[in-house]
């Protein structure tokens, strides 16, 4: 399931592509089938274990164009372990909620980036995830859980404000937003409510057969209660050369 709309952040075979906080790998998996570059990262061990072993499978099903390669690497999205100006694209999907110093996160994402190279973050849509709060104190207290509810204009906000420009967004996952509130009533370790599993065969099913009417559904619900959002960025080119363009156009202007 990707949150992340591959239409819209196009990936070119032969780009190197950061998946900063990749989890169990969805847009990893994603990006390597488009024949990128791909490094995902996250601090989790055992999560990078499961995403390497489905690396090798890609490989040996030959899942992914022979030139694509793929890696984990362990680390902190405060402190990267990669040179500036590295990769052409980076994906920083539902990672920055979890962030105390989330400025900073974004700080090493601007330095990694080359410039012109584009973002994709996704945090949880601010409506659905005040409502998971609500109902739930375990939601949102658990270790590792979420520290912050962004609002898009805070997130647009603070990626601005770290240099990015803004070039669009979307809502995605429509119809998980009841999953959860269900998940928060209940419990949010009670997978076995009645009313948890209904819903969570809907969602399987959904995903398997992508039907024609819970696609529009989605697509009706996505910008009302879509449980993520997802903001594009794009670093702009090296700032000596837009001095260099204002110069000239002074010059021109004079």
């Amino acid at each position: 399931m990707l949150t992340v709309d591959f239409q819209r952040f196009g990936v070119t075979p032969g780009e190197r592509v950061l998946d900063m906080g990749c989890g169990a790998g969805r847009h990893a998996f994603e990006l390597y089938r488009r024949g990128a570059h791909v490094v995902a990262f996250d601090l989790d061990a055992d999560e990078l274990a499961g995403v390497e072993k489905m690396f090798a499978a890609m490989r040996a099903e030959g899942e992914a164009p022979e030139e694509a390669t793929a890696e984990t690497v362990r680390g902190d999205a405060l402190d990267l372990p990669f040179p500036d100006d590295h990769f052409d694209k980076i994906i920083a999907s539902e990672v920055l909620e979890h962030i105390p110093d989330d400025m900073r996160a974004m700080r090493e994402l601007m330095r990694v980036l080359r410039p012109g190279g584009r973002l994709a973050v996704t945090v949880p849509s601010w409506l659905p995830e005040r409502v998971c709060w609500a109902l739930s104190e375990d939601y949102h207290t658990a270790p590792g859980g979420h520290v912050r509810i962004y609002t898009r204009a805070e997130l647009e906000a603070k990626l601005k404000a770290t240099g990015f420009r803004v070039n669009g967004h979307h809502h995605a996952h429509g119809l998980h937003a009841p999953y959860w509130w269900i998940k928060c009533a209940v419990g949010v370790n009670n997978d076995d409510h009645p009313a948890a599993k209904a819903y969570h065969r809907l969602l399987v099913w959904d995903i398997m057969k992508r039907p024609l009417a819970t696609r529009l559904a989605e697509r009706a619900l996505n910008p009302l209660i879509g449980k993520s959002v997802v903001v594009y960025f794009t670093k702009p080119e090296a700032v000596e050369d837009s001095r260099a363009r204002g110069g000239k156009e002074s010059a021109d202007a004079v």
